[in-house]
């Protein structure tokens, strides 16, 4: 295993958060209302709560809707053919919708570099978009670690390099998403080696694995979860992708994002969730996207220093 500590600059990282946000905005999908799929409507505890409905900030119930960010990773976030948001977050949030008795309109906000922005512009109330949790990222805003996740590598079909590990990657091209935990991992790695990687910063993560599959890349360095599912569901054009599943890096959470100043929506979330996990709602969500293994069974917020990382 390759060892990686977080050393991102939160007074750096505000920076470029902003100067992020002013870039990505105009990417912005419109805003859609979540409605949940009949398979999710129909899982025991999916129904309106008003214990939990009361909870809610008075902010929100006078909206009675909750502005959502997200981005697009699959199976976390990602449109259908008819251009649907649909995914494990999209279930999750709809499914809350539901239980607080609110509107969930939800937006993708166009790349993995917005999704802290989105919160601390005030734009969004919350996030979900499996971006991972880590202490200088708790420093800025409230993060609920409701699933679990690794790194993995992802190459071509066949793996014709031989890539077997971080250190592998030294000298060869290297495509990740920008201002993620996996570029800072990746440019951290970089740094170690005796010829450094020639790493690809691009905004999309749907371009990054499009630059592995056509030949610009010869690698990322991705989410385990999404890794695994692009395995088994090939789409973009090019030449397959596959994950290295002996590869599981940064063990930890993936979290949806609130800001500090919010703490009464953040409990409200937490218990929802928490409400989820016990009625059996939650881990039916994680097994439709093939990722029960990933599922959480006490939802917790702020927990990354809990977690290894390898």
């Amino acid at each position: 295993m390759y060892s990686f500590n977080e050393t991102l600059k939160a007074g750096l990282a505000g920076i470029l958060f902003t100067l992020l946000a002013s870039t990505t905005q105009a990417a912005e999908g419109t805003a859609m209302k979540m409605v949940p799929d009949p398979d999710v409507a129909k899982l025991p505890g999916v129904a309106f709560n008003q214990t939990l409905a009361d909870s809610l900030p008075a902010s929100i119930k006078d909206k009675k809707a909750i502005k959502v960010a997200t981005d697009l990773t699959p199976p976390i976030s990602f449109q259908d053919e008819a251009g649907k948001l649909v995914g494990i977050d999209a279930d999750i949030v709809a499914a809350l919708g539901v239980i607080l008795g609110v509107d969930v309109q939800m937006t993708n906000v166009g790349a993995g570099a917005a999704i802290v922005p989105a919160v601390l512009s005030k734009r969004f109330d919350m996030t979900i978009s499996g971006i991972n949790d880590d202490i200088e990222l708790e420093k800025q805003v409230d993060v609920i670690d409701y699933m679990y996740d690794a790194t993995t590598i992802m190459t071509i079909k066949g793996n014709p390099l031989g890539i077997k590990n971080m250190e592998d990657l030294c000298g060869k091209k290297v495509a990740v998403p920008v201002g993620t935990f996996q570029a800072r991992l990746v440019e951290t790695a970089s740094a170690k080696c005796a010829t450094p990687m020639n790493v690809m910063s691009i905004p999309k993560m749907p371009d990054v694995l499009q630059a592995v599959r056509t030949g610009r890349a010869d690698a990322t360095v991705n989410g385990y979860a999404t890794s695994v599912y692009t395995t088994e569901n090939q789409t973009g054009k090019g030449v397959g992708l596959q994950a290295l599943p002996d590869v599981r890096l940064a063990v930890g959470y993936l979290g949806m994002l609130i800001a500090k100043d919010n703490p009464q929506l953040r409990d409200t979330v937490v218990a929802s969730l928490q409400h989820m996990v016990n009625s059996g709602a939650y881990p039916a969500i994680m097994e439709k996207w093939g990722l029960g293994p990933l599922a959480v069974k006490t939802v917790k917020f702020n927990d990354a220093a809990s977690m290894p990382v390898n």
